[in-house]
């Protein structure tokens, strides 16, 4: 195999820890064969304090495999240029297929509370010879009551297997997903021609929608498979949200939109009853994700925190500046404090910017 050198630097991504921020886009085609994907990757800390940043890593090469995948994250706190810590690691697969991707989880060498942003490289690779898919895996439960609960059966088709892992991405709901957490189930030597049951038992990051099931051992992989998360139940009839406007500061409705104006997104929710009776409130977190119409990319993300108060019509409004021309579509999502969704995601409303 020989050792593919990077010589440009390929992706730095600062990432707060904030839930709000804003992207900026530059649509230029890389020209290496592995990439970075995410845009912003997930950052978060641990049950043990450690900081934990999560992405997705893409290879843009149709014929040869690629392997000893290497990224590094520099850990930050808000006041010093200099990183903090800085760490290495390898994608969750150990060899990513032509045109194939793979997570990655990145976790900081210390748990330091200082800890508030993380930037990402991509350091380099090997090509590699293929794995076949000699493993499948699906779902035989799945269920959602703030821990997953989550049985399935791997089967090997070929050979024997040793180091054989079963791994679940869990995602969120926005556009494009991010990858939240990697879970990795160990299950070590397999049998030729059999099945072995696993199960999953474990708290999740509440924002989860669904996860990417696939399994790799020394000799074969297995393909990627699509699995939602079920809502618990009493969680869909909370919150309804309906009319999505955009207005001006005199409340004028608006279609257009001047660039670097100010503008208000506001959503008419029904608060069907209050999640706390004894003080009749709803804590609430309200989401306006807004994207790029030709092309999907995230322009903007904010929130804004806040309290129902009663049942009954209310109006949660996010302000926003566009800096950049072009249609847009706007996303609506409230969430309860503890990031678990409380509502179905608003209607789509088209605006364009001049």
């Amino acid at each position: 195999m020989s050792k593919i050198i990077l010589a440009a630097f390929l992706v730095f991504l600062l990432v707060p820890f904030s839930q709000a921020f804003s992207a900026e886009v530059t649509d230029t085609p890389s020209t290496l064969s592995v990439s970075i994907t995410t845009q912003t990757p997930f950052v978060y800390q641990d049950s043990d304090g450690y900081t934990v940043v999560v992405g997705n890593v893409k290879n843009h090469n149709t014929q040869t495999p690629v392997t000893n995948v290497m990224i590094q994250v520099n850990f930050f706190d808000d006041f010093d240029p200099s990183p903090l810590e800085v760490s290495s690691g390898r994608t969750t697969l150990e060899v990513i297929a032509p045109n194939g991707e793979s997570p990655f989880a990145i976790r900081s060498e210390t748990p330091n509370p200082a800890i508030t942003q993380a930037s990402v490289s991509l350091l380099g690779f090997d090509s590699s010879s293929p794995k076949q898919r000699g493993l499948t895996v699906y779902s035989s439960e799945v269920s959602f009551d703030g821990h997953l609960r989550f049985e399935g059966v791997l089967q090997n088709s070929g050979a024997p297997n040793s180091n054989t892992n079963v791994y679940m991405a869990l995602y969120d709901g926005f556009e494009p997903p991010r990858i939240l957490e990697v879970i990795t189930v160990e299950l070590g030597d397999v049998e030729s021609d059999s099945e072995v049951s696993f199960n999953v038992n474990k708290q999740i990051d509440a924002r989860a929608v669904g996860f990417l099931l696939f399994a790799e051992s020394d000799v074969f992989s297995s393909n990627f498979v699509d699995i939602e998360i079920p809502e618990p139940q009493a969680l869909t009839k909370l919150v309804s949200i309906s009319n999505v406007s955009v207005t001006n500061s005199q409340g004028e409705k608006l279609s257009e939109i001047p660039v670097n104006s100010i503008v208000n997104i506001k959503s008419e929710t029904w608060i069907q009853f209050a999640a706390d009776p004894s003080t009749n409130e709803t804590p609430y977190t309200y989401y306006v994700q807004i994207k790029e119409a030709g092309n999907g990319m995230v322009e903007y993300i904010g929130k804004d925190d806040g309290r129902f108060i009663g049942t009954g019509l209310q109006s949660p409004t996010i302000d926003w500046m566009p800096k950049n021309s072009g249609l847009y579509f706007i996303e609506t999502f409230v969430w309860d404090r503890n990031d678990i969704p409380i509502a179905e995601q608003g209607p789509f409303v088209l605006i364009n910017v001049q």
